[in-house]
């Protein structure tokens, strides 16, 4: 069965709670090209796709089917949590863990 580019990509907005607008933000695409490709429902292209998975967070692999492992439950919800956050609130954890003494 050959997967659903654009229904895979609404089902990924959907588990992180994000609008177009967001996805636009995430993935620094035009907003033209997102936008016409909600209201076309058309399959993106690669050189598309490819941001789209990174403000995704994943591989094009892992879009396309390829699993990520997870190493026990509190690394997939941080991960998961991870996903849901804005670039600066991201950028603030990821200073804040270079801060951290080992």
């Amino acid at each position: 069965m050959a997967l659903d580019v654009f229904k895979r990509i609404k089902e990924l907005m959907e588990e992180r709670g994000w609008t177009e607008y967001r996805l636009i933000k995430e993935s620094d695409l035009p907003h033209s090209t997102v936008i016409n490709m909600f209201k076309r429902e058309t399959t993106p292209s690669i050189h598309t796709l490819e941001p789209i998975c990174r403000a995704f967070g994943m591989t094009l692999s892992e879009f396309f089917g390829g699993e990520y492992f997870y190493r026990d439950e509190e690394e997939k919800e941080l991960l998961r949590r991870w996903m849901s956050l804005k670039k600066e609130q991201k950028a603030l954890i990821m200073e804040m863990m270079r801060n951290f003494k080992k």
